[in-house]
């Protein structure tokens, strides 16, 4: 096959310090796809589209996650166990090694660039060993047009080498072979050791967390977005399995997009990305028909297994990773903004997985308690998602992506709050897990009642109904809501013994209470009373 490139004037690899690479320019994914099977990296699926295998890594690696300590970084990063400091000579270190590890190789180069707003784009060029991990980009990131490509100049540079693994790690300051790191000087992502393509988009996605605060005073944003034909923006804050994707799939709404965004000063909402990047466990065409549907050729689906005898999908098939993904470009979505941005939000909707079965469907927040829970960023991990997990464990995240956030949790909230209020935002929390009982006990509340919810919230039917508050955690919970069992509305109500709940209410408390401890001295008093209320005289004055 004659292998078609659209190189830029300048394809000098050796700024870089990669030489004698064969190069290829700008791949279209059918002729990458068309590498990868030739090359025994992957195979096609009975409707062509490419399936691949990551690996050792089907999923991030954040224990070797680091960015790099220097002048830039050293009093604006919040150092901790997510943020891990890598000193520059450590790194130059790495990075030799990684572009002598790619010289000679045939390798793969794309240029494109990250946030749909054109004030905010941010040119990336990314160098990968694998033709695959070229296919990812090339979905993920924003698509240049063909007279871009000519002049391209990258602001921020990836360098991708699965097939390198650091031979003496603690030498160069690192845990282990594999490493994920950021140069905000030098303005370098360098992967090495891992083929799971999520580490190249998330570590864009956090230079992106802390260049556009602080110098250009964008909030960034792990949602989900889209629009209706008013021009109202919902936004969906949520980790992985809370539903962000599947709900902010909407047939009567645009996808602005899926994952990442940006909230400006002049009130755009706007993708950071082109592409989505799904979970594609359990999928099925009548749960989430957008997604099924958007898996053809020119998409990437990683760690799946086929039935056996087939080359059908099994996507109920955990044996290799309950990771499972496929990434595609958003126009396989038929429903989309173009350009993918819109105006300021009319709502927002924090998404939990709760499987205690505490949490009310759905609560309206106030000001204060939206801050709390944005910090917070809580969900639940259920049996079987990780080994040794038998029953329900609370995870909080915050800024509900904390990997991902080089700056403190507490910047990103005042940020939110701020603009919350400048444009007059409703604010939902929206429990996505269980009712009736805890994982095991009760039953996950169904897809429809939660998207009647959430349509009611954005048509503001939920504006003029009566409320009560949850005795325990403060929220404000409507009495009614159309097309949904009144009844369980209040999770009290589902659950047939009620002394189980007040008992798993106040344990779920406890965790939320314990893990905001540790920003207790940065958050306001406003913030703190947005918390969860345990104290025994006011679980009382509400007759528990």
């Amino acid at each position: 096959m004659e292998i078609m490139s659209k190189p830029p004037k300048n394809t000098d690899l050796g700024k870089y310090g990669i030489t004698g690479a064969t190069a290829h320019w700008n791949l279209d994914p059918k002729t990458l796809q068309h590498i990868t099977v030739e090359k025994g990296m992957g195979v096609e699926s009975d409707n062509g589209t490419l399936c691949i295998n990551t690996g050792k890594f089907t999923g991030r690696s954040p224990k070797d996650r680091f960015l790099v300590k220097d002048d830039y970084t050293k009093d604006k990063v919040f150092w901790n166990r997510t943020n891990k400091a890598l000193h520059p000579d450590n790194f130059q270190k790495l990075y030799d090694e990684v572009v002598k590890y790619l010289s000679g190789k045939e390798i793969y180069v794309h240029d494109a660039y990250v946030g749909a707003a054109p004030e905010y784009r941010l040119n990336v060029r990314t160098v990968t060993e694998y033709p695959w991990s070229n296919l990812f980009v090339h979905n993920m990131f924003l698509r240049l047009a063909e007279e871009e490509i000519e002049n391209f100049s990258e602001d921020w540079l990836v360098l991708c080498a699965p097939g390198y693994e650091a031979p003496d790690p603690k030498a160069v300051g690192i845990r282990q072979g594999n490493f994920s790191i950021l140069d905000f000087t030098r303005k370098v992502a360098l992967v090495g050791g891992s083929a799971y393509t999520g580490e190249m988009k998330k570590g864009i996605f956090s230079a992106l967390n802390l260049i556009l605060p602080i110098e250009r005073n964008v909030l960034p944003m792990h949602c989900s977005a889209n629009v209706g034909t008013d021009g109202e923006t919902a936004i969906f804050f949520g980790l992985s399995g809370t539903g962000k994707t599947t709900l902010s799939a909407d047939p009567e709404r645009k996808l602005i997009g899926d994952d990442e965004h940006g909230w400006t000063a002049e009130n755009v909402i706007f993708n950071f990305e082109g592409g989505c990047y799904a979970k594609a466990i359990d999928l099925s065409e009548d749960n989430e028909p957008d997604i099924y549907r958007a898996i053809r050729p020119g998409a990437l689906l990683e760690n799946v297994v086929f039935k056996e005898g087939s080359k059908e999908v099994d996507f109920s098939d955990t044996s290799i990773t309950q990771n499972t993904r496929v990434s595609y470009p958003i126009h396989h979505i038929d429903n989309i903004a173009e350009p993918s941005y819109a105006g300021n939000p009319k709502n927002i909707f924090f998404l939990t997985c709760d499987a205690f079965g505490v949490l009310p469907p759905i609560s309206k927040l106030t000001p204060g308690q939206a801050a709390y829970h944005f910090i917070s960023g809580y969900t639940a991990k259920v049996a079987g998602t990780e080994a040794g997990i038998t029953e329900p464990v609370p995870s909080f995240s915050a800024c509900f992506g904390e990997p991902f956030m080089p700056l403190h949790p507490t910047v990103y909230a005042e940020m939110l709050s701020k603009k919350m209020t400048e444009a007059g935002v409703n604010v939902w929390l929206i429990n996505t897990g269980w009712s009736g009982g805890p994982y095991g006990v009760g039953s996950r509340i169904k897809l429809r009642y939660t998207r009647a919810m959430i349509s009611e919230a954005m048509k503001g039917n939920l504006n003029d109904v009566d409320y009560e508050v949850h005795p325990i955690f403060g929220l404000h919970m409507p009495k009614y809501c159309h097309n949904v069992p009144t009844e369980m509305l209040d999770p009290l109500n589902t659950w047939l013994q009620k002394g189980a709940y007040i008992s798993k209410a106040i344990q779920l408390a406890h965790s939320f209470h314990l893990n905001f401890d540790k920003f207790i001295n940065q958050a306001s008093d406003e913030i703190m009373h947005g918390g969860p209320l345990i104290d025994a005289h006011q679980i009382i004055d509400h007759n528990i």
